[in-house]
């Protein structure tokens, strides 16, 4: 049986719409969303000062930022902001006496999957003081690449006040047990070379752990813009 003239229209008119549907919707849709710049978190504020934009005057904006700090890792190296010069970071909380490691672990696969992407680097923070005596030998157990994932211990005079200011994230010393127990913000931080906060994840939640695999490479394509652009 032959198609009636009409439905043969009606076919080569929906075959040659097909393209122009995914080059007019479908791809500026994924494209959007490719490119989306990631959120910047914690407080802003409005400066007196200003940019131009297309000759259009706009109020500088200036964000929260983690503040320096200077932490020894288990190489017994002094790890600062400088050390970490134009590198996105990636970081979490941790404490060696913890039972569950999975964190780490993940980290552990993270972080050799870019062992030879110098532009990305791991840290470790850990909410026990005693710690500082311990980093070596937990590192060593995770098998860390050196200068690629440091794990950072300090005092609690430095380092609370670094996570619950700098980090947004919490961490509490629960004394009232014979062994003393940390409870802390199981969740990972991704910094970029701004020091600026622009993703926090939970770090026992698949979802989320795609999400960060996913916007570390956002970010390291709006580093790569940024340098390309002078900015």
């Amino acid at each position: 049986m032959k198609r009636s003239p009409i439905k043969k229209v009606i076919i080569l008119v929906s075959i040659l719409a097909i393209p122009g549907f995914l080059f007019f919707y479908l791809l500026p849709h994924f494209a959007k969303n490719r490119y989306k710049s990631l959120p910047i978190f914690g407080e802003k504020v409005v400066a007196s000062t200003f940019h131009s934009v297309k000759g259009k005057k706009i109020p500088d904006t200036i964000y929260h930022k983690v503040p320096d700090f200077k932490l020894v890792n288990q190489q017994n190296d002094t790890i600062t902001w400088k050390a970490l010069e134009n590198k996105i970071v990636v970081l979490n909380l941790f404490y060696t006496g913890a039972n569950n490691q999975e964190t780490s672990k993940y980290i552990k696969k993270l972080s050799d999957g870019y062992e030879q992407k110098p532009l990305v680097k791991f840290l470790s923070l850990s909410v026990d003081p005693a710690d500082r005596d311990k980093i070596k030998d937990f590192a060593a157990k995770f098998k860390a690449k050196e200068g690629k994932w440091d794990f950072l211990a300090g005092d609690t005079v430095q380092t609370y006040p670094l996570i619950k200011k700098g980090l947004l994230l919490d961490a509490i010393a629960d004394d009232t047990k014979e062994r003393t127990n940390f409870i802390f913000s199981n969740k990972i931080v991704l910094i970029d070379n701004l020091h600026r906060i622009r993703g926090i994840y939970e770090a026992d939640n698949a979802e989320a752990n795609t999400r960060l695999e996913d916007e570390i490479k956002v970010l390291i394509a709006e580093y790569l813009r940024n340098l390309k652009d002078g900015r």
